[in-house]
């Protein structure tokens, strides 16, 4: 019984590490929205400056005293607070002046809606990351499928040759080049290999998921990225100023900073402490009514460092501000010219590059096979056929993220 327990557990834990399922990126984003720990961690910063937007309107709470006598010596009694003794009772509530409360008010709206912008543009950053590990995982599956096809084939020449060599059939060099050849291929899938495993890792993280991601692509999604789409700047910056939150995050911080300003300046206007009270004896008759007005003299304290601070911080801001309309420009010409040569690069190859590739490679292989062609012409074109399938898959790879670089960089999806 234990020794099946042991195995069924043994093989759970196989189906676990080994578990896949297909995807689109439709549904890797679908799931990315719903499951992502970033996204779900960084909402509650917006929970968090709604609950400071709905402090700020709150008013101070009024302050009640009281002064009960705790000996009476004409009487010789304790706690003589009856119609005979003595006590007095008030309650005092603070006022605000100069604007206060509707200047903290505005200021938690416009850091509530920072809040929003962060979470947006955490959104932009995580879901260009989500694509590009996407798109990355699905052309290194591709490069690897390229080169074990191909180590399939050199695999069984070298069975082959390693029986043919023993017999003195074919020269132990001819078994030696396959078996260079063999391990060349090798170290190349494996440079493949690891960044797969680094992009799929990303993948699952991004999307809370234990099981491999197999990324699933059609043509017409592809071809969607090679159409051609004029440079057209302005546009392209209005585009980006209307929809990217970094963006409107660098005008939202010139807003608070401004309110900031307006802030500190009412807190230099003293505020008035408005009161009522009660005193049953020691004024200047008995049961004695008062209204109370109190407020500081604003003498030493007028706010001044603060207020400075504040407009500090506003044309910092300014500035920040400029910088960046200079960087938006910079990064949208930049990522169009990437996108647009990987485009054109793609486009100059000849549509039937692929099955032309397929067909010389099986015509190779069987000319090989039948000894029409040396050992050194098969390994020659092999190197060669396997650096073309794989540059063609680069250069597909390259069209897609650099597009996707284009489509984050004005958060719009133009393809």
């Amino acid at each position: 019984m234990k020794k099946l327990f042991g195995l069924l557990l043994l093989l759970f834990i196989n189906q676990a590490i080994t578990a896949q399922k297909t995807a689109t990126l439709q549904e890797c984003e679908s799931q990315f929205l719903k499951n992502n720990l970033f996204l779900l961690a960084s909402h509650y910063n917006i929970d968090a400056s709604k609950a400071l937007t709905i402090q700020a309107r709150i008013w101070e709470n009024p302050a009640l005293t009281a002064d009960l006598n705790a000996y009476n010596p004409e009487r010789n009694k304790y706690f003589d607070v009856g119609t005979q003794g003595a006590k007095s009772i008030g309650i005092e509530q603070l006022i605000y002046l100069g604007g206060k409360k509707r200047n903290e008010i505005k200021l938690a709206k416009a850091n509530e809606q920072l809040a929003e912008l962060e979470f947006n543009d955490l959104l932009r950053t995580l879901k260009l990351q989500l694509r590009k590990s996407f798109f990355t995982v699905y052309f290194n599956s591709k490069n690897i499928e390229t080169t074990d096809k191909q180590l399939s084939h050199i695999q069984d020449l070298i069975n082959s040759y390693s029986i043919q060599a023993k017999k003195g059939n074919v020269p132990v060099k001819d078994l030696v080049r396959l078996q260079s050849l063999f391990l060349n291929f090798k170290n190349e899938r494996m440079e493949v290999v690891n960044s797969n495993i680094e992009e799929q890792a990303n993948l699952k993280v991004l999307l809370n998921e234990t099981s491999t991601i197999i990324p699933v692509i059609s043509d017409v999604e592809f071809n969607k990225y090679t159409k051609d789409i004029p440079f057209d700047a302005k546009a392209f910056k209005n585009l980006a100023i209307a929809n990217r939150p970094d963006y409107l995050i660098k005008q939202k911080d010139i807003e608070a900073n401004e309110l900031n300003v307006k802030l500190q300046k009412s807190l230099s206007i003293p505020d008035l402490t408005l009161g009522a009270s009660y005193t049953q004896r020691g004024g200047a008759f008995d049961n004695q009514k008062n209204i109370n007005i109190g407020i500081p003299l604003p003498l030493w304290n007028k706010n001044k460092g603060n207020i400075k601070f504040s407009k500090t911080i506003l044309e910092q801001s300014k500035i920040e501000k400029q910088n960046f309309d200079l960087q938006l420009e910079n990064e949208i010409a930049s990522n169009w010219n990437k996108w647009n040569e990987s485009r054109k690069n793609y486009n100059q190859i000849n549509p039937s590059t692929n099955s032309d590739f397929e067909m010389v490679y099986n015509g190779i292989l069987e000319n090989f096979q039948k000894r029409n062609i040396s050992l050194l012409e098969f390994t020659d074109f092999m190197e060669s056929y396997n650096q073309a399938a794989v540059q063609l898959n680069e250069l597909k790879k390259k069209v897609v993220l650099s597009g996707e670089e284009l489509n984050s960089t004005i958060n719009t999806d133009l393809f």
